[in-house]
């Protein structure tokens, strides 16, 4: 058995900062063998670097994936490109720099971690149900493959999983930095998750001050977003237990954590 953990949106400083002094922890107490974080929040006004992301990595994040704000920094499109650690949505068009899914070896055991983007609310990039076919063609030979599916609609993210249900080990969506209580084995053998949630601060709008939120709701002008640094912080996240013979999932279970 392998047992992944997914980490939702680390949004910011905070929730950089989170991961780094309680991840090793929680990796100890629920016995993880492999790590990943969704990072593209992580970088002070979204987007992601390479300082955050090494951040990340040296708090025990074996792979960082991706979604519409991957790109937000120019000076980071060689870092990603270069990357082995870092994935970005697989349907982005061909020539974008990155990788949309890389292959680890975790227990003996060869594993497919694979980053798609919805398209309501978000980019037209290309179908994600199309993404998600060619990628499996060619990952073929390996059974455990997990899909960060990066999307903005509920519905969107259940039909990905019933599309994927029996074909991948686990799914978990993100980008809506709002915990699901749907965790669950998809009757093919699938794991899912509609959305794991976020790391950042616990009184906050999705990471973001309350109070900048309010004002553009209310007013309707443009405003920078600033990160909410301070107070409690809190870790959002899942771990699936999978079969690495079958590629099966064995279990899903949802977990948050509130530091003060």
């Amino acid at each position: 058995m392998i047992r992944i953990l997914a980490i939702g949106d680390v949004v910011g400083l905070l929730g950089c900062k989170t991961v780094y002094e309680n991840l090793e922890d929680i990796k100890k107490k629920y016995k993880i063998d492999f790590v990943i974080a969704n990072g593209e929040n992580s970088a002070v006004g979204n987007g992601i670097t390479k300082k955050s992301a090494e951040y990340l990595f040296s708090a025990g994040v074996d792979v960082l994936t991706g979604g519409n704000h991957s790109f937000k920094w120019h000076q980071f499109i060689d870092y990603i490109d270069k990357s082995q650690k870092i994935i970005r949505p697989a349907n982005y068009p061909e020539g974008t720099p990155g990788r949309g899914f890389l292959e680890f070896n975790v227990k003996n055991s060869k594993i497919c971690i694979i980053n798609i983007s919805g398209l309501v609310y978000l980019e037209a990039l290309s179908c994600p149900l199309v993404c998600l076919d060619k990628i499996l063609e060619k990952t073929k030979n390996i059974k455990v493959k997990i899909l960060d599916f990066h999307a903005e609609a509920t519905a969107e993210k259940r039909a990905m999983g019933f599309y994927a249900d029996g074909r991948i080990s686990a799914m978990f969506g993100t980008h809506t930095h709002v915990q699901t209580s749907d965790e669950e084995i998809l009757p093919k053998g699938t794991a899912y998750i509609t959305d794991i949630g976020m790391c950042g601060a616990v009184y906050s709008v999705l990471g973001v001050k309350p109070e900048i939120s309010i004002r553009r709701m209310k007013n309707k002008i443009p405003i920078k977003f600033e990160h909410d640094s301070c107070g409690p912080s809190k870790i959002e996240c899942a771990y699936f237990d999978i079969d690495e013979v079958t590629g099966k999932a064995l279990g899903v279970k949802r977990l948050r954590f509130i530091f003060s």
